[in-house]
């Protein structure tokens, strides 16, 4: 056989299994949605009917039905009850704009409660093509008047996502208000974390903007990257979003250099020790599927080219979600 014959073999089989595997993720994921899927149009956290969720998808039940939805147009899926799970999104609106959830820890009169809600009550309707019964927005601008500077740091780039997926800038003096709680240390990082720093990135690039101190963000991004490939660094309720933040960072602050490439693909190879037999992800090893873990973790793969979404995308499809589909 000729050398280059060989070498392309060598390039070629790899590349057919990484596909094929990619196919069985995806057949995973469908499996794992059709499990939790409920008559009246929402989601489970998991398979288990007892269970009930870590993380987002424990805070409010909208955590599962949109990160279920956001799943399905990246993809180009039908859900399993695709009309009553648009039903069940409108029917959770009050007149004041804000959507509420039916099960969660969160109280949904707060103001924490009605920006996360409503965020991704939008998200949800954006990936189902529609709108709200009303004005969401004035949900946003309540919360601008003060209530902004007690949620947590984890919130800033809820406000900018929210208005885009209502079609409108936001305003100047919310973005001067939210910039004053986003306050950077010397080495990039805000609150000390991975959370709160990757949602000011998210923040700037729904505004179009440069990250400040993007470099030494990055330098900390990677020094803090576990030899497992993940970046479970402290207690497992605070991180158990971090792989898909520093990911995203490392993407979009990181470009084409090559260390960011290959903490990415570390970080692949961590989601895929998430993935358990019902076809769904958990926050980490061992841990159940949980539709929380399921968006992130796919997010990740995404990202790092593991998987591939639908080439028919809808229109601003990187509104969806928290950025996995980012340009």
């Amino acid at each position: 056989m000729r050398k280059s014959t060989i070498l392309l073999t060598l390039l070629f089989v790899p590349l057919l299994a990484l596909r094929a595997h990619g196919q069985d993720v995806l057949k995973g994921l469908q499996a794992f949605t059709k499990a939790t899927a409920l008559a009246d149009g929402s989601f489970r956290p998991g398979v288990d009917p007892d269970y009930k969720g870590m993380s987002d998808s424990a805070y409010s039940n909208f955590a599962p039905v949109t990160y279920a939805v956001v799943i399905h147009s990246t993809f180009g899926w039908k859900l399993p009850h695709e009309d009553r799970t648009l039903t069940w999104i409108i029917n959770r609106q009050q007149r004041d704009g804000a959507f509420t959830h039916t099960a969660g820890t969160v109280d949904p009169k707060s103001a924490q409660g009605r920006v996360y809600n409503t965020t991704m009550a939008l998200m949800a309707l954006k990936g189902l093509d529609s709108r709200p019964a009303y004005d969401a927005l004035p949900v946003f601008a309540k919360v601008m008047e003060k209530d902004y500077k007690n949620l947590p740091a984890y919130s800033s780039s809820f406000f900018p996502l929210a208005y885009r997926l209502a079609g409108a800038k936001l305003p100047e003096g919310a973005d001067q208000a939210m910039r004053s709680t986003m306050i950077q240390a010397d080495d990039g990082y805000l609150n000390d974390h991975v959370a709160a720093t990757f949602h000011a990135v998210h923040y700037d690039k729904l505004l179009n903007v440069k990250t400040p101190k993007a470099d030494l963000i990055l330098k900390r991004t990677l020094k803090d990257q576990k030899p497992d490939g993940s970046w479970m660094l402290n207690p497992l309720a605070r991180d158990r979003h971090a792989c898909f933040d520093a990911v995203f960072m490392l993407k979009h602050l990181g470009g084409d250099r090559e260390d960011c490439k290959k903490a990415m693909q570390r970080a692949a190879d961590w989601v895929m020790a998430c993935r358990n037999m019902d076809g769904g992800f958990g926050h980490y090893p061992g841990s159940p599927s949980d539709w929380d873990a399921v968006y992130f973790h796919v997010g990740v793969l995404v990202m790092a080219g593991r998987l591939t979404p639908t080439d028919k995308l809808p229109k601003d499809a990187h509104l969806l979600g928290w950025g996995h589909l980012f340009r």
